[in-house]
């Protein structure tokens, strides 16, 4: 193939000399018929002891559109990290060999990143409209593994294992050299740092048949994503994975109060029930008042670092002690409010009960909350959270892009 790509497709193999003719004559068969964009299929063949390479290598002799590459270790990450490091492709791209994914979704896929719509587009099979044949095992593991990635790390995508995905060449320069692994765990962790850098990440719908002769070690793998969630959770919290910002702004900054004001609400919730159960606890040896700040006080510093990170996507130690300082005096301004309805409580009745105490008090903890989240938002955090991406329009297509792969 003479001249530069515009799509290059990755399939990386180990020990696929049974699907991976079939596989690559299929997708060249769709890229010649159907595809409008000009494209290359690379066989990355990573580590193979049986005769895979010398299939891939006749691959590329038979079809112009087809190179194989070779690396001596295994690593599905580590061919696409390689490959995709030295691409001259304008949209890097990868899929499995079995082509468990239906390829009519191929062009929905790229589609967006060459008109620079979007950075990243993933398929997913967990979203609404997607048409699934898998077993019920394989099924758990891949939503329990998601869900494990939203309650951990906070992301916004569906479906981080799906092999079917592609990202501008240009933002993929500026991410691989962050992504330390190699093996299965390569796609969550280009994910995660992605959404971190503030790019789009685009999700597709996809028509997927599970592989019955997959050669996936499931446990081995799961073990390896739990150790890369510890990795990335504790890198991203202790500020020592540092991500650049590759636009204005970051996922939770993006989605702006759609994306704010329910994880604010969950962390209140836990927050005000934490308060209670240490009022609770404290009202009697010191007292409603001086119950009622210690228990504030308590809870002030965890609220503000998890909504730190949580709510408004702030990460790493630049400007925490500001942003603690500033939550104190935020959650000060609660204790005003709060303490401040105690004592007209006890001007207005005497000696009110324990529940008439506690009912009052959680009043006066939700208009106090909704004080902390307009300083949250406006003053706390508001300096380092950037304004939400405002998405360009779609750039027009080149004239030479109608022209299919041949």
């Amino acid at each position: 193939m003479s001249e530069t790509p515009q799509v290059d497709i990755v399939v990386p193999v180990k020990n696929e000399e049974r699907d991976l003719a079939p596989g690559v004559m299929r997708l060249v068969a769709y890229l010649r018929e159907d595809f409008p964009f000009t494209a290359r299929v690379t066989i990355a063949d990573n580590g193979s002891t049986d005769g895979t390479w010398p299939e891939a290598c006749a691959l590329e002799a038979m079809f112009p559109e087809v190179r194989a590459v070779h690396l001596d270790m295994p690593g599905r990450g580590r061919a696409l990290h390689q490959i995709w490091s030295s691409s001259d492709a304008e949209v890097l791209a990868y899929m499995d060999v079995d082509l468990s994914t239906d390829l009519n979704a191929l062009l929905p896929l790229v589609a967006p990143l060459l008109s620079c719509h979007s950075d990243i587009a993933i398929g997913t099979r967990l979203a609404k409209g997607s048409r699934v044949i898998r077993g019920l095992k394989r099924e758990v593991i891949s939503r329990c593994y998601n869900l494990l990635l939203h309650t951990t790390l906070g992301v916004g995508f569906t479906d981080a294992q799906c092999g079917f995905k592609a990202i501008r060449a240009d933002q993929a320069r500026e991410l691989l050299p962050l992504v330390e692994d190699r093996g299965w765990f390569f796609d969550t962790e280009l994910l995660v740092l992605a959404e971190r850098a503030g790019l789009r990440i685009h999700e597709i719908p996809v028509d997927w048949t599970d592989d019955p002769d997959s050669r996936v070690d499931i446990v081995a793998t799961a073990l390896g994503d739990l150790r890369g969630i510890r990795r990335i959770g504790t890198g991203l919290a202790r500020g020592t994975i540092k991500v650049p910002l590759l636009r204005a702004s970051g996922l939770a900054r993006e989605r702006g109060l759609a994306w704010q004001v329910p994880r604010f609400a969950v962390i209140g919730l836990a927050s005000t029930l934490a308060y209670i159960l240490i009022f609770v606890a404290l009202r009697g040896p010191m007292g409603a008042l001086g119950a009622n700040a210690l228990s504030l006080l308590l809870t002030a510093i965890g609220n503000t670092a998890a909504n730190r990170r949580l709510t408004f996507g702030v990460t790493g130690r630049a400007g925490a002690a500001r942003h603690h300082f500033r939550g104190l005096l935020a959650f000060g301004a609660g204790l005003v409010i709060t303490s401040g309805s105690l004592l007209c409580l006890h001007a207005v009745t005497g000696k009110p009960g324990d529940f008439a105490e506690i009912a009052v008090l959680v009043v006066a903890n939700l208009v106090a909350t909704a004080l902390r989240f307009a300083l949250y938002r406006g003053w706390v955090f508001g300096e380092d959270v950037a304004e939400p991406v405002v998405a360009r329009a779609a750039a027009p297509m080149p004239s030479h892009s109608l022209g299919g792969t041949r």
